[in-house]
């Protein structure tokens, strides 16, 4: 008599969180933003003295829009935002264990793409992004503003909607995983295809975490972290 309850838990692990028009609106959005960015972001690469203040702010506003779709849409559907970041903390030691599994990641995912842009030979390419890093008091605080944004509404647009979205639809996790990664990619597309493919493997990386850990937060910490640290080391490196 207990095994049919098990059949609605199986197909649970494959619930959408929001109507299929709502994923379509948000990857839109993603996509149109993936456009602009590159047309701005080819603009300022070819300035004496790039704004980049504006660019911090307008990516700003844009990140933080797209998330409050993504909420907005999956309470609309009835669905619990726990199904899109995960279980909410509850102690200071479960604070800990995301902070110590954030860190572990971040230290193997950056040799694994250490190894990545070695085979991929972006070395040289990432000039193309130097056009982006913070030089001064100001930047340097709107930088590390961004890098805590792209933590929080990066992780929950692609790993805890979207990637959720299509283990939906294929009703396959490595699929889910891997569709997740590639639109997560293409939005950094204006920083040339190469850098593009390094970072579509980073978020299957973050994919693979964010799967494994049932919840967005882990990912979260490193993704900022992750940002904070080679933008601000490489901007003082640069100027």
């Amino acid at each position: 008599m207990e095994a049919p309850a098990a059949v609605p838990a199986a197909l649970d692990h494959y619930a959408r969180v929001a109507g299929p028009m709502h994923t379509i609106f948000v990857l839109a959005l993603v996509g149109g933003w993936t456009v602009y960015g590159k047309v701005l972001a080819d603009h300022l690469r070819a300035a004496p003295n790039p704004h980049r203040v504006r660019f911090y702010l307008l990516t700003l506003l844009v990140e933080w829009l797209v998330f409050a779709v993504v909420v907005v849409g999956v309470r609309r559907s009835d669905a619990s935002l726990g199904a899109v970041l995960g279980e909410r903390w509850r102690s200071f030691r479960q604070v800990l264990r995301d902070v110590g599994i954030a860190a572990l990641f971040w230290m193997v995912s950056g040799v694994l793409l250490f190894l990545l842009a070695w085979l991929l030979r972006v070395g040289a390419i990432e000039r193309r992004v130097n056009f982006m890093l913070p030089h001064g008091g100001v930047e340097i605080a709107l930088w590390l503003a961004l890098s805590v944004t792209a933590g929080i509404c990066e992780e929950t647009i692609f790993r805890g909607y979207l990637q959720r979205q299509f283990i939906a639809l294929t009703r396959n996790v490595p699929a889910g995983i891997l569709i997740s990664a590639a639109a997560f990619g293409a939005a950094h597309a204006y920083q040339g295809f190469r850098m593009t493919m390094l970072i579509g493997l980073y978020g299957a990386m973050f994919g693979i975490l964010a799967h494994w850990r049932g919840s967005v937060r882990p990912g979260m910490i490193a993704h900022a972290w992750q940002d904070s640290f080679s933008g601000v080391l490489g901007g003082l490196m640069r100027h």
